[in-house]
């Protein structure tokens, strides 16, 4: 394909990409980094974890982004009482041939909606990690290959504690990113009221499976320069070494810094973010915009910091501010993105 044709390609599945967040802006009122964050995650084959208090219409959106989509949607409803067979699927009996039989569970499907991922048992979200990382389920001695794409979008409650559980260190590093959804604005909670006393409007199916994972395929074509690899690298590693980065104050609130899974999932997500801002190249801005909500939930902090009101976001915040952005010249994106990075950085302050 030539640069013409792909560029033809490229525009065409922008406007598609327009179009999705249209049809979801038609129903959601405000939530645009909630948003936002659901496309870099869809584009970007990752899993997206959203924290935030009941009726901020989390579920409504995953729904919402489904139906526009067009995608097989699958919605599990975590409760304590749940066994990994109710996610996965398990073998069951036939009478009529004499002989066990699987029965696929609803994980398997393009998008799937882990509604309150926190109310179930340790076991029932570990029946998660094979799907989440390996992309496919073994049940019996079986091994079933799940949907392309799939996608997981769990859902937490932040504000209760009985009948729930904390998420597995293993499993939340297998989500992409984690986002903080917060209260509406009153013009934006008016407008949500009005809707729903007049009704939601009908989402308009505008893409399928075969559109979206040709995005996919775009989003890995995008140019990141060597620079900002290396950015993130240090990045991560500050978390692991504070005090290398001036941050002495701040190394006894954090019990572990973030593996390198976070350096690579930086990467990832700021190619997603650059093509949903019309780019075929990353931005410094572009890292440095995604990093929180990939950090966040990696780091794990000490119990000082929670008697010390000290939260992940503050040292993420921290060590944002102690790394300084690379200030990548636009070069010829022609070269082998393995090449090496370059010894002379010249550097820019974060963007405010």
């Amino acid at each position: 394909m030539n640069d013409g044709s792909r560029m033809r390609a490229g525009d065409t599945l922008n406007t598609s990409l327009e179009q999705v967040l249209y049809q979801v802006k038609r129903v959601i009122v405000g939530q645009d980094v909630l948003l936002e964050r659901m496309v870099i995650a869809l584009l970007a084959r990752g899993h997206l974890l959203v924290e935030g208090v009941p009726g901020l219409a989390k579920t409504l959106a995953v729904k919402t982004m489904a139906d526009a989509l067009g995608v097989e949607f699958q919605r599990i409803q975590f409760t304590p009482d749940l066994v990994p067979a109710d996610i996965v699927g398990t073998r069951v009996f036939n009478q009529k041939v004499g002989e066990f039989q699987v029965a696929l569970g609803p994980v398997f499907a393009n998008l799937v909606l882990a509604d309150e991922i926190n109310r179930a048992p340790a076991k029932v979200q570990s029946a998660l990690l094979e799907a989440m990382q390996e992309r496919q389920v073994t049940i019996g001695r079986e091994t079933h290959i799940l949907p392309d794409p799939f996608l997981v979008m769990a859902t937490e409650n932040p504000i209760e504690s009985d009948g729930t559980y904390p998420l597995p260190e293993a499993q939340v590093d297998r989500f992409m990113l984690k986002v903080l959804v917060d209260y509406p604005t009153g013009a934006e909670e008016f407008v949500i009221v009005e809707r729903m006393i007049m009704g939601l409007e009908t989402v308009q199916r505008v893409m399928n499976a075969q559109q979206l994972a040709a995005l996919q395929r775009e989003t890995q074509a995008v140019f990141v320069d060597p620079a900002l690899i290396q950015y993130a690298v240090r990045v991560s590693q500050a978390t692991r070494e504070l005090k290398a980065v001036g941050l002495d104050d701040m190394a006894r609130y954090v019990t572990f810094g973030v593996s390198p899974r976070a350096s690579i999932y930086m990467i990832l997500a700021a190619q997603a973010l650059a093509l949903v801002r019309g780019r075929d190249y990353v931005l410094p801005e572009d890292v440095y915009s995604v990093a929180p909500d990939v950090l966040r939930h990696r780091l794990v902090v000490s119990y000082e910091a929670l008697g010390d009101n000290v939260s992940p976001d503050d040292v993420v915040r921290a060590v944002l501010s102690k790394v300084p952005l690379p200030q990548v010249p636009m070069q010829d994106r022609t070269h082998e993105r393995t090449a090496a990075p370059a010894d002379d950085w010249t550097w820019a302050p974060p963007p405010r």
